[in-house]
């Protein structure tokens, strides 16, 4: 009796031993060959995860976000403008609608680049960065700002344009350089978004 009781106690030490040896098998077999971290050792987990989900960025996703900061902080002075110097009542609308969509990609921009650990663009740091694509130079700037009525509408216009234009070729650069996801989709929402308010401000100007 005792002898049988002996048997079946180490068989099943056995069956336990194995299946623990089972276990930590799969348990390294996942970990090894399918690169994903949510299957390997959950300390390691977080840490593994985190730069794939919001840290996957390069130079061009930085230069993105720090470019598009003052270049759509200048499209929303200029906007600011349109709504009490312009004489077009399309060119108000265009104006709200401009200011309404840049602002959160500023405010999403600005989130990302203090993910990142990456410097902000101060404010006021626009004129001085014209030489960026479609910037306005603090000239242009002092040109646009005390025109009015039908004068300021063609100004307005003709220097949105190339504003957008600008944007447009920084979120085509962005798009191909770029590796973090929602900065190359905020890139082509602004390709989509802008080059069909680019069509809109030719059509007032009466260029097609």
């Amino acid at each position: 009796m005792s002898t049988k009781r002996s048997l079946i106690r180490r068989a099943t030490a056995v069956a336990a031993a194995a299946t623990a040896a089972l276990a930590l098998a799969a348990c390294g077999g996942n970990g090894d060959d399918s690169g994903s971290a949510h299957n390997g050792h959950n300390a390691a987990s977080p840490a593994a995860s985190t730069p794939a989900q919001q840290g996957d960025h390069n130079a061009a996703d930085t230069a993105f976000a720090q470019g598009m900061i003052p270049h759509h902080r200048q499209a929303i002075e200029m906007a600011d403008l349109a709504a009490t110097r312009a004489e077009s009542a399309e060119v108000k609308k265009l104006a709200a609608e401009i200011k309404k969509a840049q602002d959160p990609e500023i405010k999403t921009l600005t989130g990302w680049l203090t993910s990142w650990g990456e410097q902000i663009p101060a404010e006021g740091a626009g004129h001085e960065g014209h030489d960026m694509a479609g910037m306005m130079a603090a000239q242009e700037m002092n040109q646009l700002e005390p025109a009015s009525g039908k004068a300021f509408d063609t100004a307005f216009l003709t220097m949105m344009v190339k504003h957008h234009e600008g944007a447009v070729a920084m979120a085509k650069t962005e798009q191909a350089d770029g590796t973090y996801q929602p900065a190359k989709d905020m890139a082509q929402a602004i390709i989509t978004s802008q080059s069909a308010e680019i069509a809109r401000m030719n059509t007032l100007l009466g260029k097609s």
